[in-house]
């Protein structure tokens, strides 16, 4: 039996199914008509990015990357006719699709992959990714477009990450029966898939030919339509626990450390360091503290030092006494996944504002998490912790004074956390696996 948030798509469907066949006609002209707006929408929005390039610099990096990918594609496609496509929407999704990236490059050294991206966040900081043979933008999704490029890449797979649908690529790879297939994918009963009006989008769910899920409400919302899915889970834990299993000593956070608890606070905001820099002014004397801001500017970090009543240092400066400091502030990017390590505790930034960073990098070392309570409910990850009872959401500094309380002070408690943040990663490795050997009987038939 279906939740009861299921019933209104299977409603739909079965009220699509008792239509009379002399009103079809009326559903084939709304379907055109939503084919007609999905092309405008493309068209506007690509002239939006146009427009925009003249003042901002992310759709001027976007505008100029789409200039000669087709000639750039030709090139490319002379040099193979056996590529494997990937296709995310931008870095995060990279980073789920890289395990299987990096898989097939491994199992199959002669095929070339291809990478592409929608978003700059991703293309420009991949654009030189040694695992893909050529990276590019992903060409407007118009007919003429993904017939061109389909044309010419001819895929042996197409691997779409997570949240990208789109109609034109999907049809033209649907028509020359290549394998496209899902993973890591999300779908909620709110999306316009399972609304009356969204035939158009649960046509393009039909032209892949299967999805690996993240979640058990994805697979039923994909039974509901008639459509087979496998729960594969979240392709980030196996990246996020190789990027772990690989990772070095850091000797001056360990000095710094200096076999005291500690809590590392990771990818934070001004939103993020207005409420700990409070717990920290009064926790200092209990707990060391190590910063890793989002953005390093010298205003950012100048302002959290300023806000702070004990002695902080940062990374750059830290000399054979870091011992003596209560907070170290990282002044660089990219050892933030292997800082976690050294502590007892971890917030992650971003929930106060656009959205919750990665915890999973925290999760890996079986530490209690906290963040704001504000923006996290798209993650699953953070959804599911909380359930667990190893993570924790917060609305500010009382709160987050309260639950840290509540697990310092009662040692089963933060045990228990520790031991359900490691758990959870361990019990969702191995999506990475599932999808490798779908995608090996494709390869190799």
């Amino acid at each position: 039996m279906y939740p009861k948030k299921y019933c209104l798509v299977i409603y739909y469907k079965q009220q699509i199914s008792k239509i009379k066949p002399s009103v079809l006609p009326l559903f084939n002209i709304f379907a055109m008509l939503m084919k007609i707006v999905y092309n405008l929408t493309i068209q506007l929005l690509s002239f939006i990015y146009r427009f925009a390039a003249l003042f901002n610099k992310k759709a001027k990096l976007f505008t100029a990357g789409h200039k000669g990918i087709f000639e750039g594609l030709l090139k490319f496609a002379k040099t193979t006719d056996r590529v494997v496509w990937i296709h995310c929407a931008s870095l995060g999704e990279f980073e789920q699709g890289r395990p299987v990236i990096e898989a097939i490059k491994e199992k199959f050294p002669d095929k070339k992959i291809l990478l592409t991206f929608f978003s700059p966040s991703g293309y420009e900081n991949k654009k030189n990714y040694d695992k893909a043979d050529a990276i590019f933008y992903l060409p407007w999704d118009t007919h003429k477009n993904a017939k061109r490029f389909v044309d010419i890449v001819n895929p042996v797979l197409a691997i779409f990450v997570k949240y990208e649908f789109w109609y034109h690529y999907s049809d033209q790879l649907k028509k020359r029966n290549i394998p496209l297939i899902s993973i890591s994918c999300i779908l909620r009963p709110d999306q316009i898939f399972f609304k009356f009006y969204g035939g158009l989008f649960r046509k393009i769910l039909s032209h892949f030919d299967h999805f690996f899920a993240q979640n058990q409400e994805t697979i039923k919302l994909l039974a509901s339509l008639n459509i087979n899915g496998t729960l594969a889970g979240d392709t980030r834990f196996d990246r996020v626990n190789e990027i772990i299993q690989s990772g070095s000593e850091i000797e001056i956070a360990r000095k710094f450390k200096n076999n005291q608890k500690l809590m590392v606070a990771g990818s934070c905001w001004k939103e993020d360091t207005d409420v700990l820099c409070p717990f920290i002014n009064d926790n200092h004397l209990q707990l060391k503290f190590i910063i890793a801001p989002h953005e390093i500017s010298e205003d950012y970090i100048k302002s959290i030092e300023n806000s702070l009543s004990v002695k902080s240092i940062r990374y750059s400066a830290a000399k054979d006494n870091v011992e003596e400091f209560s907070v170290l502030i990282i002044d660089n990017i990219g050892m933030l996944s292997q800082l976690y390590r050294y502590g007892e505790f971890a917030y992650v930034g971003g929930a106060f504002g656009d959205g919750l960073h990665n915890i999973l990098e925290a999760a890996c070392f079986g530490v209690p998490i906290f963040f704001g309570d504000q923006n996290y409910k798209k993650y699953q990850e953070a959804n599911d912790l909380i359930m667990r009872g190893g993570a924790f959401e917060i609305n500010g500094y009382a709160e987050l004074k309260s639950k840290y309380e509540l697990l310092n002070n009662r040692p089963e408690n933060f045990l228990l956390a520790c031991e359900v943040t490691k758990s959870y990663v361990q019990e969702n490795l191995g999506a990475a696996k599932k999808i490798m050997n779908y995608c090996t009987k494709i390869i190799t038939a």
